[in-house]
């Protein structure tokens, strides 16, 4: 197997960082998630202390580092012919806008039909080895049913580049979001830390142990009556269930929502106060999801380095509840 043998030296600059950080600074090819993972695997040696195992392990000046990057494994997930909606494609990227339903990343009781299995298909031969498998670089993810727009990268390159942009926040994400009762306050932000829920392995929640800082900014775009309204819900941060649990914390729960929705009681009282009639009434109790849609994405392209915007409209589902309240 071929294999890349990169040598780097610590000078007084870089003296006393984390060796994560220290090479992911260095080496540009390689995304900071393999570069861990290349560290764990014992992939990386010092002439002074061996091999360096501890992603956290402050390097030393004057010491030199060699990491071995060895040529990208077969992608276990298996190529699949499924349609996708994409929006824009080069050599670097692709924008594409993910249907509800769809799993990004296979896992356990989803091995097939998901949106990675769907990229190799696609994508074929332009990607690179990105996290030790060739398969391509997703960049953030999006729940099972929340519909829109996605990044994913097709080198390691675009793929890091992309990734600094979500970790210091210049990736602009904006979600639409359907949510029971009408706020008082038409513009505001949730600044609440989200962390995995004590008791529910499938939850997050606020203000738990080893929870960590997330903001959302939202705005009221329409209102209908007393019993919902249609947000737009800007993240500063891109925590796991980032706008439902915010939104849930405010009291103003997305519809749909299995996880931090209201009961079915209290909300076919919210839209009978609201003088809906049954046949409405059903519609928003059965809708089949978290009316959640990643409407908007900003970032920098990691090749041109042109600012770009690509907005989607609401899918099908969402836009039938819109047009019927």
């Amino acid at each position: 197997m071929e294999q890349d043998i990169l040598e780097i030296t610590v000078n007084e600059e870089t003296g006393g960082i984390r060796l994560d950080k220290f090479l992911a600074d260095h080496i540009e090819d390689v995304s900071r998630s393999r570069i861990k993972a290349l560290i764990l695997e014992g992939a990386v040696k010092g002439d002074r202390q061996g091999v360096l195992s501890d992603p956290s392990k402050k390097v030393q000046i004057g010491e030199t580092i060699t990491v071995v990057v060895p040529e990208p494994v077969d992608a276990e997930p298996k190529a699949e012919n499924i349609p996708l909606d994409i929006l824009f494609e080069d050599e670097h990227m692709l924008v594409i806008n993910k249907a509800a339903g769809m799993v990004v990343h296979p896992g356990a009781g989803n091995f097939d039909g998901t949106l990675v299995n769907a990229l190799l298909y696609h994508c074929r031969d332009s990607l690179s080895g990105i996290g030790g498998v060739a398969r391509p670089g997703i960049v953030h993810r999006l729940d099972k049913d929340t519909s829109g727009l996605m990044v994913a990268a097709k080198t390691d390159r675009a793929h890091k580049f992309l990734s600094d942009q979500l970790a210091d926040r210049t990736l602009g994400r904006h979600y639409s979001a359907l949510v029971w009762r009408a706020p008082n306050v038409r513009r505001g932000n949730v600044n609440a830390p989200i962390g995995r829920h004590s008791t529910n392995r499938l939850k997050m929640a606020v203000n738990v142990r080893n929870s960590r800082s997330a903001k959302t900014f939202y705005t009221v775009e329409r209102q209908f009556g007393e019993a919902m309204a249609l947000m737009d819900c800007k993240l500063e941060s891109g925590r796991t269930h980032q706008v439902r649990v915010h939104m849930a914390h405010i009291n103003h729960p997305l519809i749909g929502d299995p996880l931090y929705g209201i009961q079915q009681n209290a909300g076919y009282s919210l839209l009978r106060k609201a003088g809906y009639d049954e046949d409405v009434q059903e519609l928003v109790m059965g809708f089949p999801r978290q009316a959640l849609h990643a409407r908007k994405i900003q970032f920098i392209h990691p090749a041109s380095h042109e600012e770009m915007t690509f907005e989607t409209d609401l899918p099908k589902d969402f836009e039938s509840i819109i047009s019927v309240l």
